[in-house]
């Protein structure tokens, strides 16, 4: 395991270390400087309208892509529990948007989101149409426009989520369903009190999956919404920051802030897993 974790030291933690390092310089332009600055461009950034909107936008769309992945995978994994015909091919459907690129799923979602109205309506709209329903998705001026380019993402993992979901609803053993059912439990209450706390390591790690997904989402949204201030997030304001505008440490204080927000959300997960493990020994 040595050459694998002297390559995990240098190329991800070793360019953490760097990029942080990065951040409490004043490096702008394409000249490297190394004058320490402190934390001026955090201090920066919480003052800023901008990352303060993007941050609002990066909550939005973290809270809609969870929900809606976890319910549709949810749903499916438990109509396909029940046995259906032809389960491997619709297991194979249901996971093939995941094995599409997020640029590719953009640009095709870019057209079904389509917003034009009259002759140019595309898409979902072309649809919604029918029964005389029109939606600007992402280029409303509502706060929640961000709220569709969600629903790509959610498209594209809701599949996985099944699977997780359906390998724990398969991995819970049908005696105990059974002599919950025995006893008079209706299916309801079988789900309820026998099979949810069960899956709970499953639901914890689908959350933990789906949140760093969404904290770190980038090729998505610049495909559906390039350079629109309703659907920017972080990680679109520390690219513009740092390969648009070559404010470096600007764009590394950004991706450091991002780096934490992902922290946030994995060390406690990974300290309740390893805790779990020595429990149960």
């Amino acid at each position: 395991m040595s050459p694998s974790l002297v390559l995990l030291g240098v190329f991800v933690y070793g360019f953490i270390g760097w990029n942080i390092k990065i951040s409490v310089t004043d490096w702008k332009g394409q000249l490297e400087t190394d004058n320490y600055v402190g934390l001026f461009w955090y201090k920066q950034l919480f003052a800023d309208e901008t990352f303060h909107n993007d941050a609002r936008n990066l909550l939005i769309f973290t809270l809609v892509f969870i929900l809606g992945s976890m319910s549709v995978g949810l749903l499916l994994a438990l109509l396909m529990d029940k046995g259906v015909r032809g389960e491997n091919i619709l297991r194979s459907i249901y996971l093939f948007p995941m094995g599409i690129s997020f640029i590719a799923t953009g640009i095709v979602w870019r057209w079904l989101l389509n917003s034009d109205p009259g002759e140019g309506t595309t898409g979902v709209n072309d649809l919604l149409g029918l029964v005389g329903v029109h939606s600007d998705w992402h280029k409303s001026d509502s706060q929640w426009a961000i709220a569709a380019i969600a629903l790509p993402a959610g498209w594209a993992l809701s599949g996985y989520v099944m699977a997780l979901f359906l390998a724990g609803l398969r991995g819970i053993p049908d005696e105990l369903r059974e002599a919950a059912r025995v006893d008079g439990a209706t299916e309801f209450r079988v789900y309820w009190h026998v099979v949810r706390p069960m899956m709970y390591p499953v639901l914890m790690s689908a959350l933990v999956i789906l949140a760093h997904i969404s904290l770190k989402t980038f090729d998505l949204i610049y495909a559906i919404a390039p350079l629109d201030p309703r659907t920017e997030t972080p990680a679109i304001f520390m690219y513009l920051t740092a390969f648009r505008g070559n404010f470096y440490a600007r764009g590394a204080a950004i991706a450091t802030l991002l780096f934490f927000a992902i922290a946030v959300v994995i060390v406690p997960y990974i300290w309740y897993s390893i805790r779990k493990e020595r429990t149960a020994r």
